[in-house]
């Protein structure tokens, strides 16, 4: 362990940062891993990202927002989300912009350019702080990066890769997908396009994804230490199925992939579709990893109107565009798919943005700054947007089954009529609507859904009476823990992690063979 730099004295837990070559090489899981694996050995870890760029956000029990991946590492770590896990959270709302979150919450809208001109430089203090008093208060913090620490051109405003870890004194180990291909190429490129100050973070390289026999790939292995000087501390297998919360791309349920037909045959004679709208700046589309976890709920994400035909729930999912995701509903004629289908009585699910489009009416001098927009007339709820985001974490009862769940959102929905209550909003017909972000997890009011669904839709669907969403997730977290025990150089990892960085490794420079 470290001591404080700080002046304010107190030892310091010891950490890592998993670095990657590219986004999605596999950051977040492994970092999951790591936690799991360490809790496991009963050592006191926290997971940890400075900095994260996501739609997919989670509320913790103080009302701070995080990313949802920092969330999903806590729980491998089996503790408490907390904002200190990622202080800085930006939200983009358009190609060029993003809604700033510091420690839960938000405190404006800035460009790419903006940000990475001052305001990056600025929260570095933040950032700092957080993860010493993380460092204080465990035995190890693994700390996640971002995209690639190789990207040169961000280097100077860089806190959330090089930057941590050269200002942590932290030792880092570069995760490469090979699935992709280029993997070698990729471990030589990030080091070698590094300082020398950074490169000499670099202690390892992680292998992610890897299909067939491994003593094939040894030779390329010790190649890449006699170029780098640096080892690799493991190479992870391609898992199948891993359902585990990621930033923002659309993957997988706890069951299987999303675009897969049915993972788990159904409980009883008969199978669930489920249609997703894939709309712009869709957020929390993880909501529906609950209803994919289900045997015999089939769960695809769609963008054309024909799609909606089969399927027997439509949901349309959270947006951080409410109005331009009404627009896009529109323009490519699902807005209409979704009248007809009300009309007929076919049931339709909107979650948060998905809520506010179908309602009557929605008042944005927030988001859009469209003004009054007409929204497509579903449910019977105004839609005003606040300034002030809303961000709770509500319990209660709905169809005679008690349900939790999380709200982040800017409208404030006035509820003028409906058949029945649904949560905070209501339901019409075959149209239910809520802010809840998820509700679905909780396993005795999905099932009451479902039955509510297949009742509508005219399906002989039953859902299975045993499925814990939670215990999946713990199966799955479990795995990724499994995955770090099993195949990396836990050893080597272990040593990083209490002593830090090893001294001595050579300087790479650019170009070098």
């Amino acid at each position: 362990m470290t001591t404080d730099g700080s002046g304010r004295g107190g030892p310091l837990g010891g950490g890592l940062l998993v670095a990657g070559t590219t986004s999605d090489a596999g950051k977040s899981v492994v970092t999951a891993g790591i936690c799991r694996w360490l809790v496991r050995k009963g050592v006191k870890v926290a997971p940890f990202k400075a900095q994260n760029m996501s739609l997919n956000s989670y509320v913790t029990r103080e009302g701070a927002e995080i990313g949802r991946a920092q969330a999903m590492q806590a729980a491998a770590a089996r503790v408490e989300p907390s904002a200190l896990m990622n202080p800085v959270l930006l939200k983009p709302g358009g190609d060029r912009s993003s809604q700033v979150v510091l420690m839960g919450k938000p405190v404006g809208e800035l460009s790419a350019r903006g940000y990475h001109s001052g305001r990056q430089e600025q929260l570095f203090g933040t950032v700092t702080e957080c993860l010493e008093e993380l460092r204080r208060t465990h035995d190890a913090v693994i700390c996640e990066g971002a995209g690639s620490p190789a990207e040169i051109n961000l280097r100077r405003t860089d806190i959330v890769n090089m930057g941590i870890a050269r200002a942590a004194r932290l030792p880092v180990v570069v995760v490469g997908d090979i699935d992709r291909g280029g993997v070698f190429a990729s471990f030589f490129g990030t080091t070698a396009l590094l300082s020398r100050e950074d490169q000499a973070l670099i202690a390892g390289y992680l292998v992610n994804k890897f299909r067939g026999d491994v003593t094939l790939l040894e030779p390329g292995l010790e190649m890449l230490r006699g170029l780098t000087g640096r080892p690799t501390v493991g190479v992870l297998p391609f898992a199948h199925g891993l359902g585990i919360d990621e930033e923002d791309g659309l993957r997988v349920s706890l069951r299987g992939t999303v675009r897969e037909s049915v993972v788990a045959p159904p409980y009883g004679s008969d199978v669930l579709r489920v249609a997703v709208c894939a709309v712009p700046l869709m957020s929390n589309f993880t909501d529906v990893d609950a209803l994919a976890a289900e045997p015999g709920v089939v769960v695809r994400f769609v963008d054309r109107p024909e799609e909606l035909a089969d399927a027997d729930l439509v949901v349309v999912p959270g947006t951080r565009g409410t109005v331009r995701a009404l627009a896009w509903l529109r323009e490519r004629g699902l807005a209409e798919a979704l009248r007809r289908r009300a009309a007929e009585g076919r049931p339709v699910l909107g979650i948060c943005g998905g809520f506010q489009v179908l309602g009557e009416r929605i008042d944005d001098e927030v988001e859009s700054r469209a003004g009054v927009v007409e929204g497509l007339g579903l449910l019977p709820v105004r839609v005003r947007f606040a300034a002030e985001k809303t961000l709770a974490r509500p319990v209660g009862k709905a169809l005679g089954e008690p349900v939790e769940g999380y709200e982040i959102h800017h409208g404030v929905a006035e509820v003028l009529g409906g058949d029945e209550p649904f949560l905070d909003g209501c339901r019409t017909g075959s149209v239910w609507g809520t802010h809840w972000h998820g509700s679905l997890e909780s396993d005795g009011f999905r099932r009451a859904f479902l039955r509510e669904v297949a009742r509508a839709a005219g399906r002989a669907f039953v859902p299975a009476p045993d499925t814990s969403f939670a215990a999946l997730r713990e199966e799955q977290l479990d795995r990724l823990g499994d995955l770090i025990e099993e195949h990396a150089d836990t050893d080597a990892l272990l040593r990083l992690i209490e002593d830090g960085v090893p001294a001595g490794f050579p300087f790479i420079p650019p170009g070098a063979p």
